[in-house]
């Protein structure tokens, strides 16, 4: 049995989430398909990650199916449902509503409650409403964030996450101000505005018996582990096979535009839409830069038009990727954009991802786990579009230069 289980709705928030348990020293693993028992023999946390994010609710309650046999095998007491720290979400794409009455038919928690903020990366719930930092410096209440207000899929216009999650179908939330006293069983949105909530919340959870069902950010792995030490790490990380240094920024987002606009040191390619169609150029120029030793970066451009749903694009961007990879020698990944990265992870057939260290709060270095050689070791970096400042790929190619 492991302390508890969370399954990612994107394989960025996921890789957060692992690196929220790993840090605070529960012996964690990410997986991509469901594990073997003998592979979570001495683990206390196990994570799956998943692209229920992007998916439509019957879809989406596929994969949960799919995955409830090697969860119910783990006999946790507590799920966590990681969903996107600005629960960008809506009834036809990504419902967190629909996946959590799903997971609380199947498990039967006796508690319930969405944990409404993640201070560390800026998100904040106050009364039930939430707010974000925004890469103007400005923290705005969800609906009127400058980004998430206009998410190509999912834009934000509801800030009251208990109004959000009922036209889900999560419907009867009390509300819980920090620092407040709560009714048992819990059916609660909890606030958080600050660490202290996070320690009350924790104190709050610690005692209850039965099962939990809890639904937000990597704060609610935060909330998990206040107080209650895991069992450390004891293996040295292999090193990758090879030392060339990739990365593909598919995220469309203003920080991550920055983030490639910085990226002073890598050779950047920009990703037309002919690419898409005739991807061969682009893999040769790419794969004859890896091969003479300069860090590449392949970037989409916010600003063309690709002439694709948000959605097709990710896909495209993975095949893309894949074509480049079928001959590049590479020891080091990045992927900018958690739709994009999902679907990357995922063509790849990744077998699980282990935490490193954090390079930035909400971005994670983490080691790949691959049947295959070549790829075993692989050094790798997930982040969401509106994660890290504008030095990160600087960061992460000084990290496998050190």
């Amino acid at each position: 049995m492991v302390r508890a289980v969370f399954i990612g709705d994107d394989f960025t928030g996921a890789s957060d989430t692992l690196a929220t348990f790993a840090s605070a020293g529960w012996r964690t693993r990410l997986f991509l398909k469901p594990p073997r028992p003998e592979d979570c023999a001495g683990l206390d946390t196990i994570g799956f990650a998943t692209s229920l994010r992007a998916q439509a609710p019957d879809a989406a309650l596929d994969v949960i199916a799919d995955l409830w046999p090697a969860i119910e095998a783990l006999a946790p007491q507590t799920i966590h449902l990681k969903v996107c720290s600005t629960f960008d979400s809506s009834p036809m794409i990504g419902s967190i509503g629909a996946i959590a009455n799903d997971l609380a038919r199947r498990f039967s928690p006796k508690h319930l409650a969405v944990i409404g903020g993640q201070p560390n990366l800026g998100r904040y719930c106050v009364f039930g409403t939430l707010f974000a930092w925004a890469a103007d410096g400005v923290v705005h209440r969800i609906d009127r964030h400058p980004v998430m207000a206009h998410h190509p899929v999912t834009p934000m216009t509801e800030a009251d996450l208990r109004r959000l999650l009922a036209a889900q179908g999560l419907e009867g939330l009390d509300l819980c101000l920090s620092q407040e006293a709560v009714a048992l069983p819990l059916r609660t949105l909890f606030d958080v505005r600050d660490a202290s909530d996070i320690r009350s919340i924790a104190n709050t959870l610690a005692p209850l018996a039965g099962r939990r069902l809890l639904i937000g950010a990597s704060s609610v792995a935060q909330v998990l582990t206040k107080g209650t030490p895991g069992t450390g790490y004891t293996e040295p990380p292999r090193p990758p096979a090879h030392k060339g240094v990739l990365v593909f920024a598919g995220s469309r987002s203003p920080v991550t535009k920055a983030q490639v606009a910085s990226a002073t040191e890598f050779r950047c390619i920009p990703v037309l839409p002919v690419d898409f169609v005739s991807p061969t150029d682009l893999s040769n120029t790419a794969c004859s830069a890896l091969d003479e030793g300069i860090p590449v970066l392949l970037h989409t451009d916010p600003d063309l038009d690709y002439g694709m749903t948000p959605d097709e694009l990710a896909n495209a961007s993975a095949g893309l990727l894949g074509e480049v990879l079928a001959y590049a020698r590479i020891g080091w990944l990045g992927i900018a954009g958690g739709d994009t990265s999902s679907r990357i992870c995922e063509l790849m057939e990744f077998s699980a991802i282990d935490f490193l260290e954090e390079i930035s709060p909400g971005v994670a270095l983490c080691r790949v786990l691959h049947p295959a050689n070549q790829l075993d070791g692989l050094r790798l970096m997930l982040k969401g579009g509106q994660m890290g400042d504008e030095t990160l790929f600087n960061r992460f190619l000084g990290l496998a230069r050190s």
